[in-house]
Formats: structure tokens, C-alpha cells, sequence
């Protein structure tokens, strides 16, 4: 216990690491996958641009990264990552690998939930003159809003567990200071401490996700 009353600056220093790492992975591949999902939902056959060989492409290509365990991920993407000038371990590195896994995570997230909007709708807006565009990059998006709230709020948690997993590349963050200060020296008392960090960040972000959902299923 005392030595775990020695490593709390550390510990809310890793706090913070997982904020920023979760922060800037969360925009990088929350961006590039509603990209990603718009594209899928609008390319599919019967959508609004229908394109069978693109939608093929894109569709192979999020089956093929989807399915791959992050620790794999993350030795996979690293060389990748130095070709960039990105270093093979630290945060940078871990923001890299986290938004290539999530960007085709949220990607499907994204196309689920769109296609969950009434084609009665489309057809409406589209008979009141509103462009293809204008249905896919607004209607489209609004209409899904809620459930694509609950899809991010589930990426982010996901994101949370990637971090830790990360820290395997000290990538810091709260799973770099569960391994290096709980399970490498044998004391159970900072891994749990560690464990009930995130644990609450978890919840907090649950929490807050099903409140801004809500909130928007009543207007």
C-alpha cells in the first residue's frame, strides 16, 4: 500500500496519458471511419450512388482489418509506422495503431446504424428536391443520430482497452503503468489500482453516452 501511495502522481500522470491517447485516436479514426461508413452505406447496392466494384473494394478491405486482434495489429502496423517516421513504441505509436484499428471498427458502426434509417425518409427528402449529397452527408447522419451516439460511446470504451493493451509498446497510459509498476514487481495493489481507474473512466464514459442518446431521441 505504501508503495502505491508513492506512484499516485504516476498514476494520474497515466490517467492523463490514456485521456490523450483515447482523445486523439477517437478524432483521427472517428473521422476517417463516418468517411469510411458513409461510403460503404452509400456505395451498396439500391443506396444512394450505387457502385458494386467500389463497394466490393472498401467492404473487402474492412473485413480484412476488422477481424485482427489489436496485439497483433500492433506488431503488424509497425514497421508501417517507421516508414512514416512514426517510432515503433511510445504514445505516437500507440494513437497510430489505435486509429487504424478503430477507423474500421467505427466504419461498420457507422454503415449499421444508417442503414437503420426508414427509406420512406430518403424518398421524401428526395421528392422534395433535396440533392443525393444532401441526403447523405445531413438527412442521412440526423436521422441516425442516437444510435450512432451509442456506436461511438461503445468505440470509445473499446479505444480505452486498446490503450491498455498498448502498453505492452510503452505506449504509456494506465496499461504501461499496470505492467511496469503492478505486474512486473509483483504488487497486485497498483495493477488493481490501475484496473479501477479505468474502470471508472468506463463508466463515466457509458454513462454519458446513454444520457447524450437519450437526450436526443426526445426532441
Amino acid at each position: 500500500m505504501d508503495r502505491l501511495i508513492d506512484l499516485l502522481p504516476d498514476l494520474w500522470e497515466a490517467s492523463f496519458e490514456t485521456l490523450y491517447v483515447v482523445s486523439l485516436a477517437l478524432v483521427f479514426g472517428g473521422v476517417a471511419g463516418l468517411l469510411l461508413g458513409l461510403a460503404l452505406y452509400a456505395t451498396r447496392a439500391g443506396s444512394l450512388f450505387p457502385n458494386r466494384a467500389l463497394f466490393g473494394v472498401l467492404n473487402v478491405l474492412v473485413n480484412f482489418f476488422r477481424p485482427i486482434p489489436f496485439v497483433i495489429l500492433l506488431a503488424a502496423v509497425q514497421p508501417f509506422a517507421r516508414s512514416l517516421g512514426i517510432p515503433g513504441i511510445g504514445p505516437e505509436f500507440g494513437i497510430f495503431a489505435i486509429t487504424i484499428a478503430s477507423m474500421f471498427a467505427i466504419s461498420r458502426i457507422v454503415e449499421q446504424n444508417l442503414l437503420t434509417v426508414r427509406p420512406g425518409v430518403i424518398e421524401a427528402a428526395r421528392a422534395a428536391g433535396a440533392s443525393r449529397n444532401r441526403v447523405l452527408f445531413r438527412l442521412v447522419p440526423r436521422e441516425a443520430l442516437a444510435p450512432l451516439v451509442l456506436g461511438y460511446t461503445f468505440i470509445v470504451v473499446a479505444l480505452v482497452d486498446m490503450t491498455a493493451i498498448a502498453g505492452a509498446v510503452a505506449a504509456g497510459g494506465l496499461g504501461e503503468f499496470a505492467i511496469v509498476y503492478g505486474f512486473k514487481q509483483f504488487n497486485p495493489a497498483v495493477t488493481w489500482a490501475a484496473v479501477l481507474v479505468i474502470v471508472v473512466l468506463v463508466q463515466a464514459v457509458q454513462f454519458f453516452g446513454n444520457w447524450l442518446a437519450r437526450r436526443i431521441l426526445r426532441r
